[in-house]
């Protein structure tokens, strides 16, 4: 890389949790790419997404990609529950469940204690990473000019958590199962299961209805594909944590806190910042519905939709040029109009 990195482990101490009780020695994993101004006016938070850690999203930033770090100063928060951040795996008083909004709090800790932050730029998320976009929004209103959600939804919708149910349920009846989201064993059949499940869902009907696997992923094959590019792909992270991301998603809700007690509307009209909304055509769990209806209810919004068939992945396409040109078009747009 040309340009500065730095990262680090921000010790959070026992860190109370939304939903009650305590997460003792908590800790957040971070990386920064660029240069933070003196004015610290230039900051770009970029959460991490399901199962991701900081190194599988740096991928889109660079001079000519998505967020540029000659620009910006963009630090990636990892999630807890991702392995680097305090995880299942290295917690064992991680608990059944952790928010979304844990996870921005944790987050505007460490921007300010390590950094010296307080007002960020942008807040920009793919899929889990939009969920905390959306959140910052609603929690903190001021805190960020703008919010850029792609691929997320201020809510998990029904549908969605039919999925998610799913995959939840799939790592549950593995016999290694040991309740609470804790496992006895590495479930390997299971994991395996998982991504083929995953791939389903990840990508749209159209994308292998017409193939479009075959030049990116170099095979005119389905099973080739599912074979190299889902079977093992979840095996290299731990169950627990896979559980606990799941759990996460599925009780997304940026109303659901004392603030706005259940109440999207009035949480969405709370948000001040300069939202985008980029939500794929084809996604199957994230819908445009979902964002159009949350549209109206945003003081300062747009909707660009991703004009791809490539399904959830369209948010994240790394091996996609046409929907990464149109990302970085839209966003770098976005980020330099004025407030």
């Amino acid at each position: 890389m040309s340009w500065p990195t730095q990262q680090g482990i921000f010790e959070l101490g026992d860190f109370a949790l939304q939903k009650g009780g305590v997460l003792p020695a908590a800790k957040l994993s971070w990386k920064a790419h660029g240069t933070l101004s003196p004015k610290r006016d230039n900051v770009i938070l970029y959460p991490t997404s399901f199962s991701a850690q900081h190194g599988d999203i740096e991928w889109l930033i660079g001079p000519n990609g998505i967020l540029d770090p000659a620009r910006w100063f963009i630090v990636i928060p990892d999630m807890f529950g991702n392995g680097l951040s305090t995880s299942p795996s290295n917690n064992d008083a991680y608990p059944p469940l952790l928010t979304a909004a844990d996870n921005v709090r944790a987050q505007r800790l460490m921007l300010e204690q390590q950094f010296g932050i307080t007002k960020l730029a942008c807040v920009y998320g793919w899929s889990m990473g939009a969920q905390q976009a959306y959140h910052w929004g609603a929690l903190f209103p001021g805190a960020a000019e703008r919010i850029i959600v792609n691929c997320g939804s201020a809510r998990t919708a029904p549908h969605n958590k039919v999925f998610l149910s799913g995959l939840l349920s799939l790592l549950e009846a593995a016999p290694e199962y040991a309740g609470r989201g804790r496992f006895s064993a590495k479930p390997e059949a299971a994991l395996r299961a998982f991504g083929r499940v995953y791939a389903g869902w990840a990508f749209s009907q159209e994308f292998y209805r017409d193939a479009l696997y075959r030049e990116p992923f170099e095979t005119d094959s389905l099973d080739a594909f599912l074979e190299q590019n889902w079977d093992l792909r979840f095996a290299a992270r731990h169950p627990a944590n896979l559980h606990a991301h799941l759990t996460t998603w599925y009780h997304s809700d940026i109303s659901d806190n004392d603030l706005y007690d259940g109440n999207l509307t009035v949480a969405l009209n709370a948000i001040s910042a300069r939202v985008l909304l980029m939500p794929s055509r084809s996604d199957l769990y994230f819908r445009v519905a979902d964002n159009e209806r949350e549209l109206p209810h945003l003081a300062n919004a747009r909707l660009f939709p991703i004009p791809s068939d490539w399904g959830h992945i369209a948010g994240n396409p790394q091996r996609n040029p046409a929907d990464s040109t149109f990302l970085r078009q839209q966003v770098r747009a976005w980020l330099e109009a004025p407030a």
